[in-house]
């Protein structure tokens, strides 16, 4: 009988073990199996002309859970679309020919249970978030320039970058923002030649 109970401990330790880890398991939070949230710039392009460029870009953004909480507890979220134009000069400091910026304002309406975007003037409602959030992952911009701005010839290096805009924020929230990456989403520069 002894000889029998040292035969099964192992056995049984296996068990002990196996059940240790499914209980971890179930015991590991959703939110490391959740998508990671960001930006990301996925497609650029930018088509010169003498007056005016046109910039098209397709952008991925997924909002972290405390911003979407956040959103939901009715605190605006501001982000910030960069794009410039810079052409290097090997004697003196870059020259930025072209440098714009297009704030979006996204917010959610309790009442309504609706998402708004605000860019400038112009307020769209949309029923869900994803909707609403598709309005910055499209971007179809075109812009005038100056006569002049745009040497023919010329190599620019153009950069697009979309980031939330943590100044923006409440300051309660903007201090949140300071040692968190889940309150500070935004993409990287995306930097690539072009002529006009």
């Amino acid at each position: 009988m002894q000889r029998m109970m040292v035969f099964f401990t192992p056995f049984w330790k296996k068990i002990d073990l196996a059940a240790l880890l499914l209980a971890f398991a179930l015991a590991v939070p959703a939110q490391l199996h959740a998508q990671p949230h960001g930006i990301d710039v996925r497609r650029v392009t930018v088509a010169t002309a003498d007056d005016h460029y046109v910039l098209e870009a397709n952008i991925d953004i997924v909002l972290s859970a405390p911003l979407e909480d956040a959103l939901h507890k009715g605190i605006p979220l501001y982000f910030l679309l960069e794009f410039e134009m810079v052409r290097s000069r090997w004697y003196w400091f870059n020259d930025k020919a072209v440098s714009r910026q297009q704030q979006y304002r996204l917010q959610f309406n309790a009442l309504t249970r609706q998402y708004r975007i605000g860019v400038g003037a112009f307020y769209q409602n949309f029923p869900t978030l994803a909707e609403a959030l598709q309005v910055m992952t499209k971007v179809r911009r075109r812009e005038d320039l100056d006569p002049g701005t745009l040497s023919k010839g010329t190599t620019y290096t153009a950069g697009l970058r979309l980031r939330l805009d943590t100044s923006q924020l409440p300051k309660p929230f903007n201090l949140n923002a300071l040692g968190s990456r889940e309150w500070n989403i935004g993409s990287d520069w995306v930097r690539w030649a072009v002529t006009p």
